[in-house]
């Protein structure tokens, strides 16, 4: 049926990448399947720069062998904040060619329970089977666009996530739908190709992260820092992600909404303050195509509308986990992971989902471990400690089989 192996990883950003250079340094036998960083080149705007600091924006490796700073110096690269995309991308790469030099570039399109494990089929007709798989599938397949701006027309709306570059839109007046930093990237880079912009968002202003304060020791006292942010509590849902597994279930909804605000990089503000329109403080009441166009009927908190006209709607509206949206999942195995609230799977505190041997990592991992897995720097937590117990799994079912 192919060639077996004992773990198989779907997905080859930040999280699916650093597990495996993990169990490549154990000699754990896997295979790792998918377009190296596709998410970030393929999926972001090319202007974007990084919120996240360059020392909490690393991949994961043994001994911490290979940051952003150490790539940076290697190669003449200024790693001060904030970290342009395309830099971002020459450390990911060179990342995967010294660490992960067996990433095969190959999709998975079918995933079933198979006798000895799991089934995977490639897009390249591979069959594959593995008695463990790792989900790292990040942002795939979980791009939430409202359903009052999804009942449009496919040439009429499309989500951030569809987009690199703007160029299409040159000249034409686009609605950006949404208040965080995909939001700001998206119409800041409209902006730059020459299109119109208009970001349309409820809340009564844009709010923007804070810059990286490495002033005082006083100041990390009182606001310490941390990998996603600054904050006493912020720094516990960083520092201590089996502390907050362990969490009431309210208490973990109400931090992980904290942290879930939207908000721009601080280094945005110059680039839309008085440079790009913006319609705050309204909600999107009804959505139309006209002539060609679409009509937006926005509303006030008070209850005052007006209607505005587009060329398109770009639904900068964030993502949602959902298992029963990915793809190549079956049926059968859609049905038996257990869920958390609406979509999300419920896992096990070694990421393993309620299906014996399938584990997913990263942001569908987010409402057990807490905000920690919807950054970059989650990996430097889930890598090591998923690699660490599926080695000890193989090695048990080595002895077991031996015996």
């Amino acid at each position: 049926m192919g060639q077996d192996c004992e773990i198989a990883i779907i997905g080859a950003g930040p999280y699916g990448l650093s597990l495996a250079a993990h169990l490549k340094a154990r000699g754990v036998d896997h295979r790792i399947f998918g377009k190296a960083l596709d998410t970030w080149a393929s999926h972001m705007p090319k202007t974007m720069k990084l919120k996240s600091e360059y020392g909490a924006s690393n991949f994961s490796a043994p001994g911490n062998a290979f940051t952003f700073k150490t790539w940076s110096v290697e190669n003449n690269v200024s790693c001060a904040d904030p970290i342009a995309l395309d830099d971002y991308l020459g450390y990911a790469h060179a990342f995967r060619r010294r660490h992960v030099p067996n990433l095969e570039e190959a999709l998975v399109t079918s995933l079933v329970q198979a006798p000895g494990g799991f089934l995977l089929v490639l897009d390249n007709g591979e069959r594959v089977v593995a008695r463990r798989v790792v989900m790292a599938t990040g942002l795939s397949h979980s791009a939430y666009t409202p359903g009052i701006l999804a009942q449009l027309p496919a040439e009429l709306v499309s989500h951030s996530y569809d987009h690199r570059d703007m160029a299409q839109f040159r000249g034409k007046d686009v609605a950006v739908v949404g208040a965080g930093a995909s939001a700001v990237d998206v119409a800041h880079q409209l902006k730059e190709v020459g299109a119109n912009p208009r970001i349309i968002a409820r809340v009564p202003e844009i709010a923007y992260s804070n810059a990286p304060d490495r002033s005082s020791l006083l100041s990390s006292l009182q606001n310490p820092p941390s990998a996603i942010g600054r904050g006493w509590s912020t720094a516990f849902c960083a520092g201590a992600p089996l502390l907050f597994y362990r969490l009431p279930k309210h208490l973990k909804e109400r931090a992980i909404f904290a942290h879930l605000q939207p908000a721009a990089g601080w280094f945005m503000r110059d680039q839309l303050e008085d440079r790009i329109a913006m319609s705050l403080g309204r909600i999107v009441e009804k959505a139309e195509p006209k002539d060609g166009r679409v009509a937006l009927t926005l509303c006030t908190h008070e209850g005052l509308g007006e209607t505005l006209h587009f060329d398109h709607v770009i639904a900068a509206t964030g993502y949602r986990v959902d298992m029963t949206r990915i793809p190549f999942l079956s049926t059968d195995l859609r049905n038996n992971i257990a869920r958390g609230t609406g979509g999300s799977p419920f896992v096990f505190d070694n990421f393993e989902t309620s299906v014996d041997g399938l584990y997913t990592i990263g942001l569908s991992a987010m409402e057990m471990f807490g905000p920690l897995m919807g950054y970059v720097a989650g990996a430097e937590f889930a890598a090591p400690r998923l690699a660490a117990h599926l080695e000890r799994q193989v090695m048990r079912a080595t002895v077991k089989r031996a015996a």
